[in-house]
């Protein structure tokens, strides 16, 4: 006669042995990772490795802008990295390079000053291939403060309205009043208040109130 204890018994061996076997099976199941998965993280891990695109001032700054005092400018000599320079412009208006010393630019295009860097470079290198872009844009600011969403100083590297400026500085604040907007300008020594009233403008009214702002202008919106 079977033993229904003994019976009992083994099947609960069975089921212990067969457990045992299960889960290291279901451990590595689940630190496996899907192929989707994986390779979405990969693609993440190699993002973030990348380093950032540089900015290319070539896209920021267009071929026509005038430099002027103080803005920084790089010249750059092919195969000759100890003439190649990051320079400013000084308040005579001429910078300093190697070999050939001072050399008027404000007032000039970059193009126009890499012309005449190469044609002075002439007289000791063989060919000189130069590129000139400017780094940043110092001599040409115009300034913004009061009830706008980032006051501030902002370059002018092309013609900029009044309005454009306010677009720039995030519009307004829910403050502002729009139409006691004053321009402040400082002309031979005297400072002039210009009026910009804001509703009149973007209706088409007295549309001349939408100054095209010179170097040194502060919008002031109160």
């Amino acid at each position: 006669m079977v033993s229904y204890r003994k019976i009992f018994i083994n099947a609960v061996a069975l089921t212990a042995i067969t457990g045992a076997a299960w889960l290291p099976a279901q451990t590595q199941t689940a630190n496996l990772k899907s192929p989707e998965k994986a390779s979405t993280e990969n693609a993440k891990a190699t993002d973030a490795a990348k380093p950032p695109e540089p900015v290319k001032m070539a896209d920021i700054v267009p071929s026509e802008y005038i430099v002027g005092e103080s803005d920084v400018i790089r010249v750059n000599v092919w195969k000759e990295p100890e003439v190649s320079q990051t320079v400013v412009v000084r308040t005579d208006g001429n910078i300093s390079l190697p070999l050939i010393n001072e050399v008027r630019v404000s007032g000039m295009t970059p193009i126009q000053i890499q012309t005449l860097v190469a044609e002075k470079l002439k007289n000791f290198l063989n060919n000189p291939q130069v590129t000139v872009t400017v780094a940043d844009i110092r001599s040409k600011r115009a300034f913004i403060t009061g009830e706008v969403t980032r006051p501030g100083t902002y370059a002018l590297n092309a013609q900029t309205t009044v309005l454009q400026l306010i677009a720039q500085a995030g519009g307004f604040t829910p403050f502002a009043k729009k139409d006691g907007i004053i321009v402040l300008r400082t002309e031979d020594g005297k400072q002039s208040r210009l009026k910009f009233k804001y509703k009149e403008v973007v209706q088409g009214k007295n549309a001349e109130q939408n100054v095209a702002l010179h170097p040194g202008d502060t919008v002031v919106v109160p």
